[in-house]
Parts: structure tokens; C-alpha cells; sequence
């Protein structure tokens, strides 16, 4: 073959590798060029950023080498941040110089969606990567360091607030508060003079979650100290904390720190490529191609996919994503072989476990809701089956949360 195809993939996250790793073992080095873009050289496990922010979980467990699961002999990795999408040329724009394609995936990962709230793009962290993690897990640290040593008593460097009680904001406190009697002992702190708050402007913890299980959460974490202002929007976020409201009363909670966990949208690329999309994400087809796009796959965190139950998309979760890679990656073989037909996607939804620490969590899985040690050595697998689906067993021995030993 003189013009071999091009297959351009961009991200490695959840979604691009999956789509990468079935894509090398279904063709042949000289029937295909597979092209990886991905602004690290790693891949980080998403849905453990949480326990890297709160400190229980040393980042470097959290990610893995993306030349440990590709065949390199098969793809081409390139490390840079891809800027725009020239369809009409085949093109992506990368910070550093171009690259073609035949065919594209867009597998870029989300963003965090402030809905315009004054100050938190300046003031909040937000749980999005390793950096922003360690960032978090240090500036926590730093605060109960720094209250320890002052002679002047600051109180608000022991308040913490996180705005958004879904899955990231919750997950987050579960963390949190196992790693806070730890924080107080190695700093000689009472731990009655630390405040966490968990801010949230819909009228429910954990929305479209099984009631009994939301309540079993809500109950275990105020036990543990978070106090929950449900119904309550973030307003404004300063450098000395935020203002909520609920309904006309406005209060100030002074904290050194905020965590914004309340929203994400698509890629800042998709605007910039001139996709159709809202807040950043593709409703795709069926085949998850773009509307338009014979040859543009969107997969991910920037593709859109309603759920016809209930008329509500599907949350972009990490278990939808790498799904959504495998349907791609045969999908891209039945076009390269001139297949008409390609594979409608249906998610597959085994079940959804939400952790509330180390060793509790709740969930629904099979059908069947469960909690405590049971729901979180069910978390822990999943976390395994993500590792064992990209990189084999080899990667589940590195890098799993269960050990069989």
C-alpha cells in the first residue's frame, strides 16, 4: 500500500488509549499509520485524582507511562498539546507544527465549567489532572504547616470548602476526611478547629443516585465533619473564600481553601474547530462519528449521547469512555477496509460505585446497591478492570489497587 491511512488519535486518556490498543492489535504496521497525540507523556487514572488531591494516594500511583501499553513499533506517540482541528483540511494544529490525518479521533479530556462565577478561575482549584492534584494536596498541607507555626492564629487556613456535591466533590470529601485526623496529628492541631463544607446548588447530594444509598454517604461524612449547604450556590469566590447564597440571603464562609467540583464541560478545542457543540461536547452519531465528519470520531469527555430512558445524556465516566474506544477503533477498521456498515454504540452500564474513603463506599452493581467494605472492594476492582483492559495484567500488578498476595 503507497499511501498508507492515517490514523490520528488525540488524548490518552480513558477513551484514546482503548481506541489505540484494540486499533494496533486489529492491523497491520504496514497497512496503517496509528498516530498518538497526548500534551503528557503519561496517563493518569482520572477517577483516582481524588485521592492524589487529598493526599491519601501518592500521585505517581495515579499514572502510568503511555509507552509502557503501545506498541511502538505499530504507533507513532507524539508529545504536544493539539490546538484546532482544520477539518476541511485534514489537519490538526499543534503548539509546535502540524500533522495530517485520514482519520481522526478526538479523545481529549474535560474541562473544568465555572458557569461564570465571579473569581473561581482565579481563587478555586479544581480536581483536572496530576498537577492541579499535587497543587491541592500540597497548598492543604502547607495551610495546617503554616497554622502550626504562627503566632497569630489563623483560623481560615483550616477551613476548606468544596463546591459540588456529584461524584468528584463527594469522592473528594471521603478522602478528605480520613486525611485530616492525620494532617492534625503530624502538625498537633485539634481537629475540632477544622471546617469542610460542602457547597451545592441543586437540591440533592449526589443527583439521579439511589436515595438510600445518597443518605447513607451524607450521614458517614457528617459524622466525619463536612457540613452540607444543599440548595446553596456559590455566588462569588475571593482570595479570602466564597459568598453563597440561598434564595435572597447571601453569607461569607472565609476559607483558605476552595475546591470547584461542581461541573465539567468538553474540550476548548471542539469551539476552536468549529464542531456544533454545547459546552464543549459532540452529539455524535450513533457510530460516534460528528455530524458531518465521514472520517472524525468524538469519544470521551467531548461527546454527547442521550440516554433514550430518560431523556438525559450519559455522564462522561471513564467506563462510557473506554467503550466508546472499542466500537471506535473496529468502526475505524471497517472504514479503512471500505465496510460500509460500521457498529452502532449502546453503553454497557455494569454498575456504579461512588467511594467514600478507603475502605467504604456505596454503589449500584448488577442491579443490586451495596455499601461499605463490600461497594469499596468493588470500586477498587473496577479500578483493576481499567488498568487490566489497557495494559493487561502486567499494568494491574504495577499499578492495581487490590493485591492478590
Amino acid at each position: 500500500m503507497l499511501n498508507k491511512p492515517k490514523v490520528l488519535v488525540l488524548g490518552a486518556g480513558y477513551g484514546g488509549l482503548m481506541t489505540v490498543t484494540r486499533l494496533q492489535k486489529a492491523v497491520d504496521v504496514n497497512d496503517v499509520e496509528i498516530t498518538l497525540i497526548n500534551n503528557n507523556a503519561y496517563h493518569y487514572e482520572t477517577t483516582w485524582l481524588h485521592e492524589a488531591s487529598a493526599g491519601t494516594l501518592h500521585h505517581d500511583r495515579a499514572r502510568y507511562n503511555i509507552n509502557e501499553v503501545i506498541d511502538r513499533n505499530k504507533v507513532h506517540f507524539v508529545q504536544a498539546s493539539a490546538l484546532e482541528v482544520k477539518t476541511a483540511e485534514k489537519k490538526v494544529l499543534l503548539e509546535n507544527g502540524e500533522v495530517d490525518y485520514d482519520y481522526l479521533v478526538v479523545a481529549l479530556g474535560a474541562e473544568p465549567e465555572t458557569f461564570g462565577i465571579k473569581g473561581l478561575k482565579e481563587y478555586a482549584f479544581s480536581i483536572t489532572n496530576i498537577n492541579a492534584a499535587r497543587q491541592i494536596r500540597e497548598h492543604i498541607e502547607y495551610q495546617f504547616a503554616t497554622y502550626n507555626m504562627e503566632d497569630e492564629k489563623q483560623e481560615d487556613r483550616l477551613t476548606i470548602v468544596v463546591g459540588g456535591a456529584g461524584f468528584t466533590g463527594i469522592e473528594f470529601l471521603g478522602e478528605l476526611m480520613n486525611r485530616i485526623p492525620q494532617l492534625c496529628s503530624e502538625y498537633d492541631i485539634d481537629v475540632q478547629k477544622v471546617k469542610v463544607y460542602c457547597v451545592e446548588a441543586a437540591p440533592m447530594v449526589l443527583p439521579g443516585f439511589d436515595p438510600d444509598l445518597v443518605k447513607y454517604a451524607v450521614a458517614l461524612l457528617e459524622k466525619k465533619g463536612v457540613e452540607f449547604l444543599i440548595g446553596t450556590s456559590i455566588k462569588e469566590c475571593t482570595s479570602e473564600g466564597i459568598f453563597v447564597g440561598k434564595e435572597e440571603k447571601v453569607d461569607e464562609i472565609k476559607a483558605a481553601t476552595v475546591i470547584w467540583a461542581a461541573g465539567v464541560r468538553g474540550n476548548s478545542l471542539i469551539e476552536k474547530s468549529g464542531f456544533e457543540a454545547m459546552r464543549g461536547r459532540v452529539k455524535v452519531q450513533p457510530d460516534l462519528r460528528a455530524p458531518g465528519h465521514e472520517n472524525i470520531f468524538i469519544i470521551g469527555d467531548c461527546s454527547l449521547m442521550i440516554n433514550e430512558e430518560n431523556n438525559r445524556p450519559f455522564p462522561p465516566t471513564a467506563q462510557i469512555a473506554m467503550q466508546q474506544g472499542e466500537v471506535c477503533a473496529k468502526n475505524i477498521v471497517s472504514l479503512i477496509d471500505n465496510k460500509p456498515e460500521l457498529e452502532s454504540f449502546t453503553p454497557d452500564i455494569k454498575g456504579t460505585v461512588c467511594s467514600l474513603g478507603e475502605d467504604d463506599a456505596i454503589g449500584v452493581v448488577f442491579g443490586k446497591k451495596i455499601v461499605g467494605t463490600k461497594a469499596s472492594f468493588m470500586k477498587k476492582m473496577i479500578d483493576n478492570r481499567a488498568l487490566f483492559l489497557i495494559g493487561g495484567p502486567t499494568l494491574v500488578l504495577k499499578k492495581g489497587k487490590v493485591k492478590f498476595w
